[in-house]
């Protein structure tokens, strides 16, 4: 079964998304470059092996691990368990060179907790900036109700984590990061905000809610330790998952080349959410 496909904008490779289950429990967006082709994303960097690119990672589904690494146990700390998931590649409903329509079954202990349908798209914005839609919709198929959570709702404070996640590449330098309204992680990170913008050296990218209910979710924010950005499912309390229920989420990164200002980076993601 095919589990990769090439995405590419303005004539131009801007991404490959792969599924290697020997070596990755999902599937993921790596590389991911500008049209001048600056890499964006990181794959299993040192500081964090389970880190690989754009992806939807959750820490906890109903007890299970769907991030990757070691779980946050209350009054224990984070702890090596048997209890990762995989997200499993079901089949394509589209594949094309400016998008995708994948299902995909994210399984633990022999069931499906969730099944998911997610939509990615490109859309040039610029002669220097492009825009990835990625849309995912999770399902409960089971006869009872579950719930997301994270590090933070298991006690950790401020690691609340989970849905959405683009690991950028580490440079020498941390990079920028600022919303409509702040700057800086301190200031940005745990908060909700229609976008956050993060710059690095000859780069920027803008992630944005493209739904109201994407909208509320706080962004989680790392520049300092690694340069990260995730829209969180879970930030301080479970998502309760009833039975038959969906929970559908859609956020918008624009990639660009250079750096970019506020009203620049309003300016782009105005476009993006239209385009």
């Amino acid at each position: 079964m095919t589990t990769t496909a090439l995405l590419s904008c303005a004539g131009r490779p801007v991404g490959r998304y792969t599924h290697l289950p020997a070596d990755a429990a999902r599937p993921y967006l790596h590389p991911v470059t500008t049209l001048a082709g600056t890499p964006v994303t990181e794959e299993r960097p040192a500081d964090h092996l389970h880190h690989l690119g754009a992806s939807v990672a959750v820490p906890d589904v109903a007890g299970y691990n769907f991030w990757g690494g070691r779980t946050f146990v209350r009054g224990q700390g984070p702890t090596a368990l048997d209890n990762h998931g995989t997200q499993r590649h079901l089949g394509w409903k589209l594949c094309d060179p400016d998008g995708f329509v994948e299902e995909i079954g994210w399984e633990a202990d022999g069931a499906e907790l969730l099944r998911e349908h997610r939509t990615v798209a490109v859309a040039a914005l610029s002669e220097t900036a492009w825009a990835l839609d990625f849309s995912f919709s999770l399902t409960n198929p089971g006869p009872a109700g579950l719930s997301i959570g994270s590090p933070a709702t298991n006690g950790r404070p401020g690691a609340g984590y989970g849905g959405f996640f683009w690991r950028a590449p580490k440079e020498a330098a941390a990079p920028a990061v600022f919303s409509p309204t702040a700057d800086g992680e301190e200031a940005v990170h745990g908060r909700a905000a229609d976008w956050v913008a993060l710059s690095g050296d000859g780069w920027s990218l803008v992630f944005a809610g493209a739904t109201e209910e994407t909208r509320r979710d706080p962004w989680f924010v790392r520049t300092t330790e690694y340069p990260g950005v995730g829209s969180s499912l879970a930030a301080a309390e479970r998502l309760p998952v009833p039975a038959g229920t969906t929970v559908v989420r859609r956020i918008v990164t624009v990639v660009a080349d250079g750096p970019l200002d506020r009203a620049g980076a309003a300016a782009l993601v105005r476009r993006a959410v239209t385009a």
